[in-house]
């Protein structure tokens, strides 16, 4: 940091070598600090949508062992976190999470990389669009006693979400802090007074897992993970952030560990707290509520579900904000259509890319809600899908971070032992979403998310070999042209 000169108060922004070597895509530079950079993953992981919809889930699968659950997911983030932060000191640009696979891997598993991830955010914000239906709902009942069609209510997410990445990446990072900063807040608060009102003492049916199999610790595992997929997208502000070789790395780390205390928190104090009475927790609209009043402040209960539903809105900007600039990438690299790589003149933002990822994004929702789908299914449907192309990118990710180091001629036997443990974890979790095999159509999702990448990476191949063809011809032509010129003369 040097000062500007006399008569400007606001200090530049000096960057360091390897910051400056780094490429450029027409974004708006360096103007997002490390809360807003943490604020894109935290916001695209939502917490308090978690703690909302997901928990319950989780519940339902592994009963009295919801925090194991959490805690064994936590641990496969970390290690997943600790591989793309170190690629992540090296290197950043928009979209590096798919780089980081492409520098060291064969092309075909850069470009599955590729395609893997852009699906992954697109599918969040599907997933979360839902939700935003679902929650939307609830608040109309609680507070007006009616309900509204699903197909109006996500087309207002994504539009708005839309709008908002086209315009400014800055305005969207400080929206998506202060939604999330204020949810957390109030779920806290409830999980304190429910723990106060419960004495401060361990549960012995949670902690001695009482009636838990492993069966279902490893279905809830796979639930689990949902929670944490998107802690990686600030790697996609790799143009945008201040300092982002130091940055971004740390917002990773930082997200991982936060939301993995508050999510182990969250699902010890929800089956604690829920009451009987109020039927099971996995069951429940709106367990946030029934919480609130079970802790004595019943008022706080609306107002949580109201942050909830905007949580899931702050999630859909997030995706959408994450996918377009995984989409411009590929588009500057060659993976999709070199149109999608414009960035706005004024805005500096990806508005191509933000409208193409925007429109997938709602198309999704708005045609299962079309098909009488409700939202918190399209939430579970569309996680679902999502989880498998995150787990793919972390997998390569973690494969391909030996490679990379051993090319630097900076490996060590600890980083070997990271990845291969990174790999083993998401393995695991990519395990327990097959087996045992989900009931439809959950279980035709492995399949579909197969072909997408199939159809993409031929997609790829074709259009690498249709430009080799179309060069060769061009070649030709010009050496014939040339011939003959020499020819004449």
């Amino acid at each position: 940091m040097t000062p500007e000169p006399a008569g400007n108060l606001h200090p530049v922004e000096v960057e360091t070598p390897a910051e400056a070597s780094q490429p450029h895509y027409g974004l708006r530079r360096h103007v997002l600090g490390p809360l807003e950079a943490l604020a894109q993953s935290i916001s695209t992981m939502a917490p308090t949508c978690s703690a909302a919809l997901t928990v319950p889930l989780v519940f339902a699968s592994a009963g009295n062992g919801t925090w194991l659950a959490y805690l064994l997911a936590t641990g496969c983030t970390l290690l997943v976190a600790l591989c793309i932060a170190r690629f992540a000191r090296e290197s950043a640009s928009p979209g590096s999470l798919y780089t980081y696979a492409t520098s060291s891997l064969p092309p075909m598993l850069g470009s599955a990389a590729a395609w893997a991830l852009l699906l992954a955010y697109v599918a969040t914000g599907a997933s979360v669009v839902g939700g935003f239906v679902y929650y939307a709902n609830v608040v109309l009942k609680e507070f007006y006693g009616v309900s509204a069609p699903g197909i109006p209510l996500a087309i207002f997410a994504v539009f708005v979400s839309i709008y908002i990445a086209y315009r400014d990446v800055k305005v969207s990072a400080r929206f998506m802090v202060y939604i999330e900063l204020v949810s957390v807040l109030l779920i806290s608060v409830v999980f304190a007074m429910l723990l106060w009102k419960r004495g401060l003492h361990f549960d012995p049916t949670q902690f001695t897992l009482r009636g838990v199999r492993f069966s279902g610790v490893r279905l809830g595992l796979v639930l689990a993970m949902f929670s944490f997929v998107g802690f990686e997208s600030a790697t996609t502000l790799g143009e945008e952030a201040k300092h982002p070789l130091r940055t971004i790395p740390r917002a990773v780390i930082q997200s991982a560990m936060l939301s993995g205390l508050f999510f182990i928190a969250a699902s010890y104090t929800e089956v604690l707290g829920f009451p009987a009475s109020a039927g099971s927790l996995a069951e429940n609209a709106a367990p946030m509520s029934v919480l609130s009043t079970a802790a004595g402040i019943r008022r706080l209960g609306p107002v949580i579900d109201i942050c909830a539903m905007i949580s899931m809105f702050a999630c859909t900007l997030a995706c959408v904000t994450a996918a377009a600039r995984v989409l411009l990438l590929m588009a500057h690299n060659g993976l999709a259509p070199h149109g999608l790589s414009k960035t706005h003149p004024r805005n500096h933002t990806p508005h191509v890319a933000v409208l193409a990822t925007g429109a997938a994004t709602m198309i999704l929702p708005v045609g299962l809600a079309a098909a009488k789908v409700a939202g918190d299914r399209i939430y579970d449907w569309m996680g679902s899908l999502a989880t498998y192309g995150f787990i793919t990118v972390y997998a390569l990710v973690a494969i391909a971070l030996p490679r990379h180091l051993r090319q630097l001629r900076s490996l060590t036997f600890g980083t070997v032992v990271l990845a291969a443990a990174a790999v083993v974890a998401m393995v695991v979790v990519l395990a327990g979403t097959l087996y045992p095999v989900p009931e439809a159509p959950k279980n035709w999702l492995p399949y579909l998310f197969l072909l997408y990448l199939a159809v993409a990476i031929v997609c790829n191949r074709w259009r690498d070999w249709r430009g080799v063809e179309d060069f060769s011809a061009e070649t030709a032509e010009a050496v014939l042209e040339s011939d003959g010129s020499v020819g004449n003369e």
